[in-house]
């Protein structure tokens, strides 16, 4: 079908009406969002009505969603959350759910004669967790509070921060020649220089948690600034900048600027801020990402899928096995060694194949990195919404089971 030429405003008002309005549907069926955006993307772009295009202006905005996603999950973790799913028995549930499934994307990947670095991050997207989709199943089921839907964030959290510390890991490696010893070597300078940045950070963390502990401090000088300033407006601004002074110290390290921005987040918290600036913070975020940008990141996802580029269809296939059961293998395991029984194993397991928003922030940077070609980039697109739609459905049922065994 011939491409139909219109203005950026027109291109860009049709994707974000539809988008809403798939997104808005999909919502009703208790489905993510996410989902019905990507769909309105694959409806209006090459694969079916060829309408819209992904143009230069739209990957702009598409850039900045990506942004503003990665505030939002690291606005929901903070230190603590991170030290918590790193002690105990959360910690082998955490390192078996996120490794296991790794090491068998990779070697899927491999198998299919993939490219050592597009191998990885098969294996990547395959092992995440997204922590937003995750609390958003849990929350529509009831079972946020519950032991289980504990555990399912924790691991999650543990995941995400993972996920993207090997990200930035691998984009350091793709300036380097592919020789096994020239990929471990910046692999190890890379990850040192990424955790002993991390180290740096959470010292002064606690630090801060002390000083706001005692008197408040940052909190009160907060407030006075803003009362300085007439308003809670220039808050977002000053949250935005602190965001932004951090992404770029972590481009200076020669890492994404995504990772800044996460790790930035995750240090906004209400022990340090105050519960009124974060719930200011949050709200804001959450308007302009959630009403406008993501929409249009999603959206711009499903004009970027092209179903024609998937031709071996064996790999799709494996790639869908891979991704539902060494996730749910890797909890089960984790869980058993946690002394964990079967059934809360198994839903476990289940409970993290939830992926959708931070496995397509990956897989699009990947893609805008070209390090994965159109045919991966698409096969990585539909896993993420094919585990997102199934995990609800699963999860309830085994939640189901396991509360036929609790006496009423």
């Amino acid at each position: 079908m011939p491409h139909l030429e219109l203005p950026f405003f027109t291109n860009l008002l049709i994707l974000l009406v539809f988008a809403r309005l798939f997104g808005e549907v999909f919502e009703r069926f208790k489905q993510p969002a996410m989902i019905g955006e990507i769909i309105a993307g694959i409806i209006l772009g090459p694969s079916l009505l060829n309408i819209i295009h992904r143009t230069e202006d739209i990957k702009v905005i598409s850039e900045l969603g990506v942004f503003l996603l990665v505030i939002i999950a690291g606005l929901e973790i903070n230190i603590d959350d991170i030290i918590k799913s790193s002690r105990g028995k959360n910690f082998i549930i955490s390192v078996l759910a996120f490794f296991f499934p790794i090491f068998c994307g990779f070697l899927v990947g491999h198998f299919f004669g993939q490219e050592i670095m597009t191998s990885v991050f098969i294996g990547l997207c395959v092992a995440i967790t997204a922590l937003p989709v995750s609390v958003r199943i849990l929350m529509d089921l009831g079972k946020i509070n519950s032991e289980v839907g504990q555990k399912i964030i924790s691991v999650a959290i543990f995941d995400d921060v993972l996920a993207l510390t090997i990200l930035s890991v691998l984009l350091d490696i793709k300036g380097s020649d592919m020789s096994t010893d020239t990929i471990i070597r910046v692999a190890i300078i890379s990850l040192l220089k990424l955790l002993a940045f991390i180290f740096v950070l959470i010292f002064f963390y606690i630090y801060l948690k002390k000083v706001s502990k005692k008197e408040n401090y940052i909190e009160s000088y907060l407030d006075k600034l803003l009362s300085f300033l007439k308003g809670r407006e220039p808050l977002f601004a000053i949250f935005f900048a602190f965001i932004l002074l951090f992404s770029t110290l972590i481009e200076t390290l020669g890492f994404h600027f995504i990772v800044g921005a996460f790790i930035a987040s995750m240090f906004i918290s209400q022990s340090i801020i105050g519960e009124k600036n974060l719930k200011t913070i949050e709200s804001t975020t959450n308007s302009l990402a959630m009403g406008f940008l993501a929409p249009i990141f999603f959206a711009g996802i499903g004009l970027e899928f092209n179903v024609s580029s998937i031709q071996n269809i064996g790999l799709l296939i494996m790639v869908l096995v891979v991704s539902f059961g060494s996730k749910i293998i890797g909890g089960y395991v984790g869980g058993k060694f946690a002394g964990l029984s079967n059934k809360v194993a198994i839903t476990l397991g289940i409970g993290l194949n939830a992926r959708g928003i931070m496995e397509l922030v990956i897989a699009n940077i990947a893609y805008k990195a070209g390090l994965i070609t159109d045919e991966i980039f698409s096969i990585l697109v539909i896993m993420g919404v094919f585990t997102t739609l199934t995990t609800p459905v699963m999860l309830k049922k085994f939640f189901d089971k396991l509360d036929k065994k609790i006496p009423s």
